[in-house]
Parts: C-alpha cells; structure tokens; sequence
C-alpha cells in the first residue's frame, strides 16, 4: 500500500503541486500507513506536520481540513508517547 501511495504522491505534487488540498490528502493517507501499519510514529509526525502547515497555508486555521489534520497530528504525539 505504502508503494502505491508514494507514486501516486509524486504525481499528484507534479500535476497540482505541493500544497495542493488533493496531494496534502495524500500526504495524510501516506502518513497513516507509517503511523497504524508500520507503528513508525516519527515519519507520521513528520507527514502530519507537512499536511497541516501546508492546509494552514492553502485552507486556513478554521478550515475543517485543516482542523482535521491538527486532530490527526495531535492523535499521532498521543500515541507515540504512549510507545516511545
């Protein structure tokens, strides 16, 4: 799953960019699989960061995506400090 995430990632920040809401999605979804499939909660931090600031950006802070990411990198530091 992880692959094909990763190579859909690439094309999407090549055809919309970076920060475009659809390949900050991605960027959530890749994030996902390090934080439940490979209990990798640093690079989940890391994408969840990247997700976030790029929808603070793009979206704004009271957006609901935007929230949305806040939550999911606020559950990703919860859970990697009951692990670490």
């Amino acid at each position: 799953a992880l692959e094909c995430h990763e190579r859909a990632l690439k094309g999407k920040e090549k055809m919309l960019g970076k920060t475009h809401p659809e390949t900050l999605m991605t960027v959530m979804n890749i994030a996902g699989v390090y934080l439940v499939g490979l209990e990798d909660y640093r690079k989940a931090e890391e994408l969840l960061q990247r997700a976030l600031e790029g929808k603070e950006a793009q979206l704004g802070k009271g957006h609901e995506n935007t929230k949305l990411s806040a939550m999911n990198l606020a559950i990703c530091l919860a859970d990697a400090g009951e692990m670490l």
